[in-house]
């Protein structure tokens, strides 16, 4: 039900509140039924007036009802994954740096999180693959450790850099959310 079908409703409410006082209003005079209230009697003219009352057209409803703008439409979100004509570079290609690139962008990152994911990796191990902290036990290009972490993502850990990277990236995303996030965390307790 709309507002303009409730409000004729009420309307009809109304004035069968009022056709009901009309019929026994004079009945009450009459003494018919005594009241608390002394019940004036309603004149025939009030009465006529009543019964040829109609409901209100819509223009009428027009100024109680403002009716709101519609809300403009959202603008779709533009896609950024390859269509299926593009074909991606294989990733087993290249240096550490541009295979980590590409799969961060992969990944659905900004190239802002990449400009923080290259100075924290070149920070913590310049890129090499075999980098290794002897205090600590780290490494690798992201540092884990120990090393042998990153054996839940391949065998090879000591020496593939594609499985070091996506190690490094699943480790980013779960305890910093970003890089910016990781590189926020070695600034601030020169670790991540």
């Amino acid at each position: 039900m709309n507002r303009t079908t409730i409000r004729g409703m009420s309307a009809v409410v109304v004035v069968g509140g009022a056709m009901a006082a009309a019929l026994v209003g004079p009945a009450i005079a009459r003494g018919a039924e005594p009241d608390r209230f002394e019940a004036q009697p309603m004149s025939v003219s009030q009465q006529q007036a009543i019964m040829q009352w109609t409901l209100p057209d819509v223009s009428y409803l027009r100024h109680v009802h403002k009716p709101q703008p519609k809300p403009k439409p959202k603008p779709r979100a533009t896609s950024t994954a390859a269509s299926r004509g593009t074909t991606r570079a294989p990733l087993t290609t290249g240096d550490p740096r541009s295979i980590a690139h590409a799969m961060l962008l992969r990944q659905g990152y900004s190239e802002s999180q990449w400009t923080c994911l290259d100075a924290l990796w070149t920070r913590e191990s310049s890129w090499n693959v075999y980098a290794s902290n002897a205090s600590s036990g780290a490494y690798g290009i992201p540092q884990a450790l120990p090393g042998d972490k990153m054996a839940t993502y391949g065998a090879d850990w000591r020496t593939n850099p594609i499985t070091q990277i996506t190690w490094g990236l699943a480790y980013i995303r779960a305890s910093y959310g970003t890089p910016c996030g990781a590189l926020s965390h070695e600034n601030a307790y020169g670790y991540y």
